[in-house]
């Protein structure tokens, strides 16, 4: 394993306080957080050179897409695992629509 990754893998196995119950799910999310650099690098847009105004995304846009919806995914996983989800809390705004939809 690269330095990098170790770091952020020891980085992320303290926010579940070294729970190897996590291990796997790290894994992944520090192989998803590569790929998301590598097809950043990427172009998303293919453009008709003869017809600028044709243009399509590239495989690596749709690659980008669905990385990152895993990528989330994991993250908010993870950020139960360690009781941080930012949902628990409920927001000024949730409050009110509640308040509105509620009945009673």
């Amino acid at each position: 394993m690269l330095g990098g990754k170790r770091v952020r893998k020891d980085d992320l196995l303290k926010v579940v306080d070294n729970n190897a119950e996590y291990v796997k799910l790290i894994d992944e999310i520090v192989y998803l957080e590569e790929q998301l650099d590598v097809l950043r690098e990427l172009p998303k847009i293919k453009i008709n050179p003869d017809n600028p105004e044709m243009q399509k995304a590239t495989p690596a846009a749709k690659m980008y897409k669905e990385y990152l919806q895993q990528y989330l995914n994991a993250v908010k996983l993870l950020s139960k695992a360690a009781k941080i989800d930012a949902d628990e809390d409920e927001s000024p705004l949730r409050a009110w629509i509640r308040s509105r939809t509620e009945k009673g």
